[in-house]
């Protein structure tokens, strides 16, 4: 089965992988997903991720890219483009959303965030 995101539903345009450096406000909206159902239903969902980067300091104006944010699980099955050339994917990485009592899950978003293919 082809893991990763193609341009194409057949599956036979594979689409590079990127990471980015994972910044205090993505890796929080990671967090916030985590923790968080009902902000991972609307970060999941490609008719909000634009507000929701924006909240974060991401601003899509201006340019061709929307941003689409998918599951790990998606990513491994293998993710077709809606809108081939303006889908800008990014990958949710899985975490249960559980740590130690008073500790925080920043630092744990940011690793996965630089280990998951386009990683948010």
């Amino acid at each position: 089965m082809p893991r990763g995101i193609f341009r194409d539903k057949a599956k036979t345009d594979q689409v590079a992988d990127f990471s980015i450096a994972p910044s205090d406000a993505l890796a929080q909206m990671v967090v916030d997903a985590w923790i968080d159902p009902d902000f991972k239903k609307l970060l999941l969902d490609p008719a909000n991720a634009k507000a929701l980067f924006a909240q974060r300091g991401y601003y899509w104006n201006g340019t061709s890219k929307t941003p689409v944010v998918i599951t790990e699980t998606q990513y491994e099955a293998g993710y077709s483009h809606n809108r081939p050339g303006d889908e800008l994917v990014f990958v949710l990485p899985n975490h249960d959303g559980t740590c130690p009592a008073g500790k925080s899950l920043l630092e744990t978003a940011k690793l996965l965030m630089a280990a998951t293919p386009n990683g948010i």
